[in-house]
Order: C-alpha cells, then sequence, then structure tokens
C-alpha cells in the first residue's frame, strides 16, 4: 500500500470513526467507558494509561469478547501515536460495538498532556519472555506480577521436583527454594531432567540452579541442602506460598502436612511408582480440605510403599505427575480454575487413562480433625519411624 493510499484509508476510517482527545478520552473513563490500549506488549513496558486494559491489536477480535461482551459499552481505543486505534476501532465496529472512539495522538500525546500513566508492570525482556502466557485473560500483566512476586517451596529436586521446577521458572514464578541433601547419581538421569551427566556426584539443588538459571535467569533460586526433619521443618516452609511434595519417603511427606497446616501453606502431593501416579491438593486455608492424612491416616510400612529405587519407574511418569503439580501450583498463584482440592486424580501410564476419585475431608482425621492437638513435629517422626 502507498502512502497516498494508506492516507487516504486512514481519512476514510476517521469519517466514519470519532476521534477524540486524550483528555476526552479519560473522562470517558471516568463515565464507565471502557479504555483499551492496543499496543504489544513490549510498548506498553514503558507505561500505559491508568486504568487502561492491554489487548494487543493482532488479538483484539479474538479476545475482546472475554474483557467486554456489551455491545452498548462506551469504548475508547488507544495506540502508539492514532493509527493502529483507528483500525482497532473499526474492527470492533465490525463486531457490533456500537460506541467506539480512536484517542487522536496516541499515548505520545497522552504523556505530553500529563495525564496519569501508570508504570508497565513487565519491562522489554519480560514482555517477549512471557508473551504467550501474557495473551491470556487469565493471566496477562496482572497475572505475571503475581507470579513473579511468588515464592514457592519444593521439597526434592528430583524426579518430581525436576520438572515442576522447569516449568514453574519458565513461567516466571519470582523464588523457587529446592530441598534436597541427595547428590546426581547416574541413575537419576532417566527420569530427573534437570540434571546432567557432566554433574554427577554435584548436590541436586546446584545441578539443578545451574540449569534453571540458564533457563530463566529472571528467577531467584535458593538452594537449601538440607534433610527435612522435625527440627527444619517449619524453617524451610516458612514465608513460601505453596509447597510442592516431589519428597520419595513417608516420614518427609508427613512432616510437610503438619508444617503446612499450621502455616496455612497449600502443599501440592504427587507420588509415583512404576507405571501409576497421583496428585492432589491440601489447602489448609479452605475449610473443605482435607490434608494428607485424610488421605494417609497412618503411615504404611516400607514393604507396602516402596521407593522408586525399590520398585522402579517409568522414566516419563515423574514428568507427568511433577508437571500436573506445576499446573496446580500456577492455578493457585494466579486464582484461576478449580485446584484439586478434595479429588485425588490418578494416572495409568500403561492404559493412558486418568481417573478422579473423590477425597473428602475425614471428621475423624489424626492430622485435621476438629479435636486433634498438635503434639510436635518429633512425635509424627517418630510415627513414621514406627511404621517402618
Amino acid at each position: 500500500m502507498t502512502s497516498l493510499n494508506r492516507d487516504s484509508w486512514l481519512d476514510t476510517l476517521r469519517a466514519s470513526i470519532p476521534e477524540i482527545s486524550p483528555a476526552d478520552a479519560l473522562a470517558r473513563q471516568a463515565q464507565g467507558g471502557l479504555l483499551i490500549d492496543v499496543r504489544e506488549d513490549g510498548e506498553r513496558a514503558s507505561g500505559t494509561p491508568v486504568g487502561a486494559v492491554g489487548l494487543s491489536r493482532g488479538f483484539l477480535e479474538l479476545r475482546i469478547e472475554q474483557v467486554e461482551a456489551d455491545r452498548q459499552r462506551p469504548i475508547v481505543v488507544l495506540c502508539g501515536s492514532g493509527q493502529r486505534s483507528l483500525l482497532a476501532s473499526e474492527a470492533l465496529q465490525r463486531m457490533g460495538y456500537r460506541q467506539v472512539a480512536s484517542v487522536a495522538g496516541g499515548f505520545q500525546r497522552w504523556k505530553a498532556e500529563g495525564l496519569p500513566v501508570a508504570a508497565g508492570a513487565l519491562d522489554g525482556d519480560a514482555a517477549e519472555r512471557y508473551a504467550r502466557q501474557l495473551q491470556l485473560p487469565q493471566v496477562g500483566e496482572a497475572g505475571q506480577a503475581r507470579l513473579a512476586s511468588a515464592r514457592i517451596a519444593l521439597l526434592g529436586a528430583g524426579g518430581l521436583g525436576a520438572p515442576a521446577a522447569l516449568y514453574l521458572a519458565a513461567a516466571g514464578v519470582g523464588q523457587l527454594t529446592l530441598i534436597d541433601d541427595d547428590r546426581v547419581e547416574r541413575s537419576n538421569l532417566h527420569r530427573q531432567v534437570i540434571h546432567a551427566d557432566a554433574r554427577v556426584g554435584m548436590y541436586k539443588t546446584e545441578s539443578a540452579r545451574i540449569t534453571l538459571a540458564a533457563l530463566n535467569p529472571r528467577v531467584q533460586v535458593e538452594i537449601r541442602n538440607e534433610r527435612l526433619q522435625a527440627d527444619n521443618v517449619e524453617r524451610l516452609l516458612a514465608g513460601h506460598d505453596l509447597v510442592i511434595d516431589g519428597a520419595d519417603n513417608f516420614p518427609a511427606r508427613y512432616l510437610v502436612a503438619a508444617a503446612s497446616r499450621r502455616l496455612q501453606l497449600p502443599m501440592i502431593y504427587g507420588a509415583v511408582e512404576r507405571f501409576t501416579g497421583h496428585v492432589s491438593v491440601f489447602d489448609p486455608r479452605r475449610t473443605d480440605s482435607p490434608c494428607y492424612r485424610c488421605l494417609f491416616p497412618e503411615p504404611p510400612s516400607a514393604a507396602e510403599a516402596p521407593n522408586c529405587s525399590e520398585a522402579g519407574v517409568l522414566g516419563v511418569l515423574p514428568g507427568i505427575v511433577g508437571l500436573l503439580q506445576a499446573t496446580e501450583a500456577l492455578k493457585l498463584i494466579l486464582g484461576i480454575g478449580e485446584p484439586l482440592v478434595g479429588r485425588l486424580l490418578g494416572f495409568d501410564a500403561l492404559a493412558m487413562r486418568f481417573r478422579e476419585t473423590r477425597l473428602p475431608r475425614d471428621p475423624g482425621c489424626p492430622g485435621c480433625g476438629p479435636h486433634v492437638l498438635f503434639g510436635g513435629y518429633q512425635d509424627i517422626a517418630e510415627l513414621c519411624a514406627s511404621a517402618g
């Protein structure tokens, strides 16, 4: 399209689409109108009009009904200089929106006139890195900011912790705390994909930190080369938003379950054996949520519940379960969807089948029952030892 044709086209659009000043746009917004900034995420990183909804021009038609379904609501469209907003306004008119106007001069004029601007939640790197995630209305810049401020503890940097940590880091979770005192062994590598052959013998937490830093240097990775015990469980978990259970033993799980209740910290449970896996969410902030001991009131013996080194496991299985745990973590942080509270999700890899089992809260549960008194973490550790 030549410059002359483009200018003629824009003049034609101006004949059918009202152009208003930034001050008038602000007034319409104050009266209940919707202000949409159709610039790209990277452009909005430097700032956007206060209260504006960021909706990139390329996705406007796909997402506008999720943002505003009322065709009668006044809508004001803003871009960088006032041209893309004309095109966006025409698209909205074609979709049936009746009261659409374009901001003449765009954001450049808005700033020049000293109108209120909100600092961009994301810089250019973040806008590009999380571009596909930002396109989701359920995430957007506000959700990405919540992820960036989140702190998640991962118990174990092995089969479950490895895939969960990779995808949580990729999603932009601000801080991941890895708790594990084991070292990388060659037998880990078929399922613990966060490690590498060259790092055999290294602490798993340090090996994982190297991989996560290479994937997303924006994420802060804290490492704790400690075995979870009665005397350190609260110290290790306090200050986090949730904990992902990637433990391979019942004593650690029972300790985490107890600390999760005392700290009001959601616990995302996962377990694998051979070709099967399970996932659930225990959220002590909810009165209807069961706890881990509603599922396992008493610890089974080692013979009844062998770990992976004893029973074996298909290498891809921890990846599937760990990713389900990461998904639940993202949902909890973002406040979207329906978490697996009160539900136990089972996966059979051989049959390629998921099965959901209802898991109600047990009024007689020794962990969360109404008359249960906390007797200390040492008592829980001794309980598990006696079952072994």
